[in-house]
């Protein structure tokens, strides 16, 4: 069992996207549980990937392939996973906000947050204040992220903590933010409850902020 893991795990940090299906379908053949794979491979892969990029070892490129490979994985192992109840680690809204339609980096924290074992629900670009307190009123996520990338649109993100707090709603949701204009001290001026600088930091700060 211990061997199928290590070699899922290789595969994930190698960016070894063709071969990650066949792996995984001969770990659960020999039957390695879908936990066992998620938990003790893909976890543990994208937390060595996640390492690399923030020391600067790998970039962007590598850390996307890491991801897909790893996504790959995810989907055969999904449907294993509903069917035995699996616990997930959380629920996290993700978006880009009013304004901006970059995706890439939010879609590289999404991947990165799901290979760590959250459940994320994606609600798109340019998503305005009323779309994300809807989607806090009917989902109930334990975090929402806001990503992005030009600067004038940094101030939807205030307006976002803003109408949380005028909706009463402040208390029942964390708010992490990320993008290339972000900072730390932009996320403690808004009040945000966590800043990813990468999408490696942005699934640290979801593991700290969940408890």
């Amino acid at each position: 069992m211990s061997n199928h893991l290590e070699i899922i795990k290789e595969a994930i940090i190698g960016g070894k996207h063709k071969d990650v299906e066949e792996l995984v379908r001969s770990a659960l053949d020999d039957g390695v549980s879908a936990n066992a794979i998620v938990n003790e491979a893909m976890i543990p892969g994208m937390d060595v990937v996640g390492k690399k990029f923030s020391n600067n070892e790998i970039f962007v490129p590598e850390m996307l392939v890491a991801a897909v490979t790893m996504n790959k994985g995810l989907d055969i192992l999904k449907p294993i996973l509903k069917q035995s109840g699996s616990k997930s680690k959380g629920t996290i809204v993700m978006c880009t906000v009013k304004g901006d339609l970059h995706d890439i980096g939010k879609n590289l924290v999404i991947m990165m947050l799901e290979g760590a074992g959250f459940d994320v629900i994606d609600v798109g670009v340019d998503t305005s204040v009323d779309k994300l307190i809807d989607a806090v009123k009917q989902i109930k996520p334990d975090v929402l992220g806001l990503s992005a990338l030009l600067t004038t649109t940094l101030p939807e993100m205030a307006k976002v903590i803003q109408s949380l707090e005028a909706n009463g709603m402040r208390g029942e949701v964390k708010v992490m933010i990320g993008g290339a204009p972000v900072d730390a001290a932009y996320s403690e001026k808004i009040g945000a409850d966590g800043y990813g600088r990468d999408a490696a930091q942005a699934v640290e700060v979801a593991r700290r902020l969940i408890v």
